[in-house]
């Protein structure tokens, strides 16, 4: 199982904190994706639109990347801010 952590206004926008997803041995984070998006088709557009960014296990990884069993997913919005 996959667990999917949505973020500030994504928490919104899923209508809750986390999601799991059971999906085949050897899904990639673009078959989670399409996952997403039948059951949301408005994060799923964010995500294939590029909006979102998505980390597996603190670590931000391609498309093509291979999840396992008990992987963390985190879905978060674009940042912006900071100083000058």
């Amino acid at each position: 199982m996959i667990i999917v952590k949505y973020f500030a206004s994504l928490k919104n926008i899923a209508g809750k904190e986390e999601d799991h997803f059971d999906l085949a041995k050897g899904s990639s984070l673009l078959d989670l994706c399409q996952a997403i998006s039948k059951t949301n088709p408005q994060l799923g557009k964010m995500v294939h639109e590029k909006k979102v960014m998505i980390s597996v296990n603190l670590d931000v990884v391609s498309m093509d990347h291979i999840l396992n069993d008990d992987d963390e997913v985190a879905l978060l919005p674009p940042f912006s801010g900071g100083t000058q």
